[in-house]
């Protein structure tokens, strides 16, 4: 069956930048100043990717978690540009598919003004008809609603859409809201981490995509 990806919907860290550095530098910070020891790099990596509150939650306990939230929201803005990076092919890829016609869309758990932030900075939020993210009244992925709220801003179908990210998370996310969805190892999972996962495309790396696309439209 021909994939018809009218609008493809991004994650962002692991997906579209490493952005470990600062967000370990961030909850270095947060710890710190909560008394505590702050994670390994590896500890982070492995942490990230269901938002911000489940992150400090793993990390300091669910009583310290609001008060290490409102500390690695202080520090973060002072670091999200400079640690982080566009991983390779990033911009090509976007500039390939947007000149194809595709619309595309952000959605990640990171808070939507941390993930503005890095795109704008990094040159690359021209190319995104929405940005989102969780808040008071949408929640983290898996639940599809910034997932839904994409679809309708951009007023493509749910069987149109396509989902590019590097979790199970991801995976789970574009389900729930009748999306297909390819995965692409190299964030916060590897390659035999996602084998098991039944997604519609695993791919070694984000240039492959327009490609993969190509060949299933």
């Amino acid at each position: 069956m021909p994939l018809r990806a009218r609008l493809i919907v991004f994650d962002l860290d692991g997906t579209l930048i490493d952005g470990y550095a600062a967000i370990g530098d961030a909850l270095a910070y947060a710890m710190t100043r909560l008394g505590l020891a702050a994670p390994s790099p590896g500890e982070v990596r492995s942490m990230v990717g269901h938002g911000l509150e489940s992150l400090l939650e793993q990390a300091a306990g669910p009583e310290l978690a609001p008060e290490g939230v409102r500390l690695f929201r202080t520090r973060y803005p002072e670091v999200a540009v400079p640690k982080s990076e566009l991983l390779p092919g990033v911009p090509e890829v976007l500039s390939v598919l947007e000149a194809r016609g595709h619309l595309l869309a952000l959605a990640s758990n990171k808070p939507p003004d941390f993930s503005r932030l890095i795109l704008e900075a990094k040159g690359i939020a021209r190319y995104f008809r929405a940005i989102e993210g969780p808040g008071p009244s949408t929640p983290a992925k898996p639940d599809p609603a910034m997932l839904r709220r994409a679809i309708r801003e951009t007023q493509v179908a749910a069987d149109q859409t396509l989902v590019v990210g590097d979790m199970e998370v991801d995976f789970e996310f574009a389900r729930a809201a009748g999306c297909r969805v390819v995965l692409i190892p190299g964030g916060s999972r590897s390659r035999e981490e996602l084998q098991g996962v039944d997604a519609d495309g695993l791919l070694d790396s984000i240039t492959q995509l327009p490609e993969w696309l190509r060949v299933r439209s």
